[in-house]
């Protein structure tokens, strides 16, 4: 889900950048900075609000100087049981790979139904019902996670396609409602990277909680 977090960031700053127009550079290195990364708990999308700009303190020794920037920022973080529409990357015999916006995601070959199985000799690999169903690098899919694991700078999740309204859908760009918020499309944008905005779903119901009050 996406929430708005309180958060803070300190800037090095050198003093070739010590004159009027050193907010501007501080703000717009912090966008440039945080925008689009992984804290290992959830992604920073957009940053909407800049609060306070401490004074700067001197680096002894350096004479660069110091900044703390408080600001809110629109996140990203997936919890288990959520379910995601997502975009097939690669399909293998043990399952396939998707992507949720910049989340990695993997569904193994026992959460994927057993009525779609895995066509080796196609051409690209699939998992298929033999009819209009089928799962190829490309397809769009809607699944349940079951399992997300943080890391340093990064996240992964695992995720399951075997329960009723999951898996292969024909076309996410039908069910984009976009949010009555100015910074809708930049905060998509942001988020989905290079990947196509059709392969997003967000509703009205998704009005950007705090995520202090999820954690």
């Amino acid at each position: 889900m996406f929430f708005i977090q309180e958060l803070e960031k300190t800037i090095t700053l050198h003093p070739s950048y010590f004159r009027p127009q050193m907010r501007d550079y501080l703000i717009h290195k912090l966008h440039a900075d945080v925008e689009g990364s992984c804290t290992g708990q959830f992604y920073i999308i957009c940053v909407i609000d800049h609060e306070k700009i401490t004074p700067g303190k001197i680096i002894p020794g350096r004479g660069d100087a110091e900044f703390t920037i408080h600001y809110k920022a629109i996140v990203y973080r997936p919890f288990r049981g959520e379910t995601v529409d997502a975009v097939v990357t690669s399909v293998s015999k043990m399952g396939f790979f998707a992507e949720v916006g910049a989340l990695q995601c993997f569904v193994s070959k026992q959460c994927i139904p057993s009525d779609m199985p895995f066509d080796e000799t196609a051409s690209p690999p699939q998992y298929s019902d033999g009819g209009d169903q089928v799962i190829t690098r490309g397809a769009h899919v809607r699944m349940k996670l079951v399992g997300v694991r943080s890391d340093v700078g990064k996240m992964f999740a695992t995720g399951s396609i075997k329960e009723d309204y999951l898996g292969w859908v024909t076309q996410l760009l039908g069910n984009i409602t976009l949010l009555p918020h100015p910074l809708t499309h930049r905060v998509l944008q942001s988020f989905i990277g290079r990947v196509s905005l059709k392969n997003f779903v967000v509703r009205h119901d998704h009005l950007f909680p705090n995520l202090s009050e999820w954690s």
